[in-house]
């Protein structure tokens, strides 16, 4: 599937409101738009853990898979998925749309599995931090997570949209874990109570 953007500002959106993937219009601040907002979020600081040094290049080619696999989420969560009064036309109803699938979110279990084996047993939460790779991969975990919440928000969403962005961020911890290299930063409860 190839896509073509010929011009970049439109100026349609400039009274508040979007089109969706079905053409139909909703406010900026529509749980589906929020929803793809924090994914395109998650995939730009992905962007930037890409560029941090000391990431394993085993980490960095499934980071670059999740990069376009991020925006097949966008893509799932910009197309609700049942047909809408503003949609243009029926051919726009009809036409097959790109949906997040299983085996997806099967690949991200597998990767989690994989690495997994090789971290030891956790003793305590882990505190966000350690390598600089460690840390970015945390912030990722994190916005990942507020994606997920706001996927769950999104009234007709396709539900392996919810299950793979709840399996990201795991595999995203499960990496930053390893990115410490056994020296990850743990919670001591009530370290600093007197």
């Amino acid at each position: 599937m190839t896509v073509n953007l010929t011009r970049i500002y439109t100026k349609l959106g400039d009274s508040g409101e979007t089109h969706l993937g079905d053409m139909s219009r909703v406010p900026k601040t529509h749980p589906r738009i929020e929803a793809y907002g924090d994914v395109d979020e998650l995939n730009a600081q992905i962007g930037v853990t890409l560029t941090v040094e000391g990431m394993p290049e085993q980490y960095t080619n499934w980071l670059r898979r999740v990069q376009n696999d991020l925006f097949d989420v966008g893509a799932d969560l910009a197309v609700p998925t049942t047909g809408s009064a503003g949609s243009a036309g029926g051919a726009e109803r009809t036409r097959e749309r790109l949906r997040v699938s299983a085996d997806q979110v099967t690949w991200l279990e597998g990767a989690c599995d994989e690495v997994n084996a090789t971290l030891e047993p956790l003793r305590s939460f882990v505190l966000p931090g350690g390598t600089a790779a460690a840390a970015q991969l945390h912030v990722c975990r994190t916005v990942c997570r507020r994606a997920e919440r706001r996927a769950l928000l999104v009234e007709d969403a396709n539900p392996e949209v919810v299950r793979y962005l709840n399996r990201l961020s795991d595999l995203l911890f499960i990496l930053s874990r390893g990115a410490n290299e056994g020296a990850e930063p743990l919670w001591e409860p009530g370290k600093s109570q007197s």
